[in-house]
């Protein structure tokens, strides 16, 4: 069944988020939309004058902007503190939770030694092991798997095939996306003169409140000891945590970012794309690593950092801008090399 399609007035939306309203408070809104459509029901921000351009120039209903822009008379706005924010906002009002049915389904299967809320919502095709404990209004979707010794906190949710193989604990209000894998093997072999020998793996994988972990990420569990990620952080998809790394608080890690073995990252760290951080490096709170950087070796003062290995910014923006000069460098080398050789034969 379709699901009805809802819509507010401006000046309810103006109220909501404590707007200034520009234009008619009775106009309908019924959806976000980005600033360049055509849509007369749709809403947009605008936090630059590029995207006000955008939008002013689309048939976008109405739009969302800063305070401190200029007065826009061509379309109705809401100007508010934070475009950004107040669009985050109109989101969440829009979004529609995965579809669970409340307690535990029929087709899933439940090990009586599981112990699970009465509140917990467990969906079709779920496995929940032995000493797997469920809390209040937590969801676990169909075909997921929470193995032996699981622990997920209040209102946590763990989306369709995703794996928790065994020994993880997750905080509260967490999310886990599908095709995640939390708690296998940390890569730990040792070569004995003909073959490797597998390590055992040991430890666990500790999820604070408040994490989440995008599609195809895995969370490898610890040697021994831990594997921890800590209150706040987010992490996109297909990222490689390795086993005991620690993750501070209130990071974000883009997609094809990998941390090896034993890695220690601080709090509020931002880590772009196809990053790669060396086992056993330490980073510190505070600190921006750019897109492809490597980090070899630890970072011990906040700031930005770009490139292999990684240096601060503006120095790897320094050293870029001299590859491109390389070219004429080189050719001014040759030029002077020939007028050299032309003094020795004179």
């Amino acid at each position: 069944m379709a699901q009805p399609e809802q819509s507010w007035t401006l000046g309810q939306l103006a109220e909501w988020l404590n707007a200034e309203l520009t234009g008619d408070a009775e106009l309908r809104i019924a959806r976000p939309v980005p600033a360049d459509s055509n849509d007369p029901q749709g809403i947009a921000f605008a936090e630059s004058e590029a995207f006000l351009q955008k939008g002013l120039e689309s048939q976008v209903g109405a739009l969302i902007i800063s305070r401190t822009m200029p007065a826009v008379t061509q379309k109705p706005t809401l100007r508010v503190d934070s475009p950004r924010m107040a669009f985050a906002w109109l989101l969440h009002k829009v979004r529609r939770p995965l579809a669970i049915e409340p307690g535990v389904h029929p087709l899933a299967v439940i090990h009586p030694e599981a112990e699970i809320d009465e509140t917990a919502s467990v969906g079709p095709f779920a496995v929940v092991e032995r000493g797997a404990a469920l809390g209040p209004q937590t969801r676990v979707h169909a075909h997921a798997y929470i193995g032996e010794n699981c622990v997920l906190g209040e209102k946590t949710e763990i989306y369709p095939h995703a794996v928790l193989v065994q020994d993880v604990t997750i905080g509260a209000r967490c999310t886990v996306f599908s095709g995640a894998v939390l708690g296998s093997d940390g890569f730990g072999f040792v070569w004995n003169g003909s073959h490797r020998v597998k390590i055992p793996q040991v430890g666990r994988v500790v999820l604070e409140d408040d994490v989440e972990i995008g599609a195809g990420t895995c969370v490898d569990r610890a040697t021994s000891g831990e594997t921890r990620i800590r209150q706040g952080t987010k992490i996109d998809n297909m990222v490689q945590v390795g086993h005991n790394v620690t993750i501070g608080a209130h990071g974000v890690v883009a997609a094809h970012v990998a941390f090896a073995g034993s890695v220690t990252i601080g709090d509020r760290i931002t880590i772009a794309g196809q990053t790669a951080i060396k086992d056993g490096v330490t980073v510190c709170d505070d600190v921006i690593l750019g897109g492809r950087t490597g980090v070899m070796a630890d970072i011990d003062v906040p700031g930005d950092y770009l490139g292999m290995p990684a240096v601060r910014l503006r120095e790897e923006l320094r050293q870029l801008a001299a590859l491109q000069r390389l070219p004429d460098l080189l050719k001014r080398v040759k030029q002077l090399e020939t007028e050299l050789e032309k003094l020795k034969s004179s």
